[in-house]
């Protein structure tokens, strides 16, 4: 897969998983469905997440753990959880543990298993 192609991949995945960090928050809340409902929830996330991939460039070593990978997370729940705080969203303590340890397992714990299966692959290629 050519490095674009990862990068791009990797950032919707991270994107997929963060929709459901979302919907399965909303859900576990009895909270409305609804596009705009999902959206209001969902887009200080998102724009946390792509802050996360400016400021890392994560689009050079997107399966990486370290760098970019913690910072994208970092930055993915710091910054979501400051602009729900700057547009009157609801903010708990208990809202930001468990969005940190969510996000976390989904944004590391997917590079923690595609990273060594991508390099198995680039190395049974130069072998070839």
């Amino acid at each position: 897969m050519k490095s674009w192609r990862t990068a791009a991949v990797a950032f919707v995945i991270d994107v997929v998983l963060v929709l459901v960090f979302v919907l399965v928050g909303r859900r576990s809340h009895s909270e409305a469905t609804s596009v705009s409902g999902i959206v209001t929830t969902l887009w200080p996330f998102l724009l946390g997440l792509l802050l996360g991939w400016l400021v890392t460039a994560a689009w050079r070593r997107p399966l990486v753990i370290l760098w970019p990978g913690i910072p994208v997370w970092l930055m993915t729940v710091a910054v979501g959880m400051l602009l729900r705080v700057s547009v009157g969203q609801g903010v708990e303590p208990s809202f930001i543990v468990v969005a940190a340890i969510v996000l976390g397992v989904f944004l590391l714990g997917w590079r923690l298993i595609a990273l060594p299966i991508v390099r198995r692959r680039v190395l049974r290629r130069a072998e070839q």
